[in-house]
């Protein structure tokens, strides 16, 4: 079942979505395979560290991030990925390494690859390793306000 944090939001504001069930995986890429959805329109969620706070970086499936054009594009001094002791009590409700794109609800900055704007639909892990959420990329952009920038490069 997604995280309920993340539907109560989707159903308050009137978001229509779907839920995806899939096989367990842990890559994204498998993820994006399992579900039956090319790689460049699932979007995975890497934490990371800019300047010592913690951020998300989503990105295509497919893709690699680069920390240096993040640090570019953020401003910042330092990047670095986030460990997984970094985070791992911040996403009540979600298996570690599934958390959705929607750092508003976790009081975290939220970085979009522009690649990812291409899509008519985001999909994304539901919070755990068997399940996603689909919808349209624009009510995303709504809801997060992320801040749209380049930082990949494909694998």
């Amino acid at each position: 079942m997604p995280v309920t944090r993340l539907t109560n939001l989707l159903c308050d504001e009137h978001i229509d979505y779907v839920t995806i069930p899939h096989s367990i995986s842990y890559t994204a890429q498998e993820t994006a395979a399992s579900a039956h959805i090319p790689g460049i329109e699932f979007a995975k969620t890497v934490i990371v560290k800019i300047d010592g706070k913690l951020a998300m970086a989503v990105l295509p499936a497919q893709y690699k991030i680069h920390l240096d054009l993040l640090k570019q594009e953020a401003e910042a001094k330092r990047v670095k990925l986030a460990c997984e002791d970094d985070f791992r009590g911040l996403f009540p409700g979600c298996e570690t390494g599934a958390m959705p794109p929607f750092g508003n609800l976790y009081g975290m900055d939220v970085y979009v690859e522009n690649s990812l704007l291409d899509d008519v639909e985001i999909a994304f892990n539901a919070g755990s390793h068997t399940e996603l959420i689909k919808l349209l990329y624009e009510d995303y952009r709504k809801l997060v306000q992320p801040k749209v920038a380049r930082f990949t490069a494909l694998h």
